[in-house]
């Protein structure tokens, strides 16, 4: 790459490899574009420090010394700064441009309000006067739909651009064979903890063999609850798209998420969506086309088992991350606040920063 021409853009994010989330999803999908927009991208991330565990969730792990950080931003020395995350790790960036007037972005992928009074029953309204300081000092933040930005605006959070999120249709594809049994499959693929809302998926009083993909806290007490649902734990790569693939209906309880990219994904393998109509599956779910909502969550899972697959497939091809991670660069800005000229070098490379 001509080095006269690269556009060096730091990533700093709680939240990274070897997590299983939306968020390290999102930015390792939107990064693996970046490099043909004339970026060249380093990611400081939590495995670059010393960690603990995050009280209550001990499997997620933060920055213990995220001070280290003002060390690595001197050496890179980016053009442009973009902090993907709340914790440690995004306080510490956020402290480092504010102390030295650099104009950053900011990206908010979670109901972290709604997350912490679940967990600690600390006052919603509390999270988000957190949010509106922490992001209020940003150029921009970027959200996941139309209906978050709504919502934020609402707790007076400003300065908000929409950016969606995407799937890799090559990767997450349907079954080679017919699917469907004397059973539904119903699959659920996610944390498993109390913010997730999962508990209504296996209470749901439908004739079903119900199947949970991943882990987290709440799966010890749930699975000796609810010993009839099949408990898969982690799936990756192949086995997870076989998952999807096989499902009648991808079954998505929670009701405080942004987006769920776990729809896309089960979309893309032509599995019809059941969820409520909450922020996130009212921006991704149409009603008869790629599965259903409704107060009822049962009711949602008869809805989609009528839905045509080859119609979830169609809607999730027009989601490709390409466009996303375009949508992500024009939005960057450099120290003094202007955007960054984005390019199409003929060559790229993306570079994982490390101590």
């Amino acid at each position: 790459m001509n080095k006269e021409r690269t556009l060096r853009l730091v990533i700093v994010t709680d939240a990274w490899a070897p997590q299983t989330n939306g968020v390290v999803t999102t930015l390792s999908s939107v990064i693996a574009h970046l490099p043909d927009l004339g970026l060249e991208v380093s990611v400081i991330h939590q495995g670059l420090f010393k960690t603990w565990p995050l009280p209550s969730y001990p499997e997620i792990r933060v920055a213990r010394n995220p001070g280290k950080l003002k060390t690595l931003l001197s050496e890179i020395g980016p053009r442009a700064i973009h902090i993907a995350t709340e914790g440690p790790l995004g306080l510490a960036a956020r402290r480092y441009c504010r102390h030295r007037n650099i104009a950053f972005t900011t990206s908010l992928h979670t109901k972290f309000p709604e997350y912490v009074n679940l967990r600690f029953a600390i006052p919603v309204s509390v999270g988000y006067r957190f949010l509106r300081w922490f992001h209020g000092a940003a150029n921009c933040t970027l959200v996941t739909t139309d209906s978050h930005r709504e919502e934020l605006n609402g707790w007076g959070l400003t300065g908000l651009k929409v950016w969606s999120r995407g799937v890799d249709t090559s990767r997450f594809v349907p079954a080679a064979t017919e699917v469907g049994g004397k059973r539904p499959r119903l699959l659920y693929v996610g944390r498993v903890a109390v913010e997730k809302n999962i508990e209504a998926f296996l209470q749901l009083d439908i004739d079903a063999h119900k199947v949970v993909v991943g882990d987290g806290p709440a799966r010890r007490d749930l699975e000796a609850r609810y010993p009839a649902a099949s408990w898969l734990g982690y799936r990756h790569g192949q086995a997870l798209v076989d998952e999807y693939a096989r499902a009648d209906v991808f079954v998505f309880p929670s009701r405080t998420d942004t987006f769920g990219l776990v729809m896309l994904e089960a979309m893309a393998c032509g599995t019809p969506v059941a969820a409520f109509p909450v922020t996130g599956p009212r921006d991704v779910v149409e009603n008869g086309v790629n599965g259903w909502l409704d107060d009822d969550l049962a009711s949602a899972v008869r809805g989609a088992l009528q839905v045509d697959r080859a119609h979830c497939r169609a809607y999730a091809c027009d989601h490709d991350w390409t466009v996303i991670a375009t949508r992500f660069a024009e939005t960057l800005v450099d120290r003094w606040g202007r955007k960054l000229p984005i390019s199409r070098p003929s060559a790229s490379g993306i570079s994982q920063y490390a101590a």
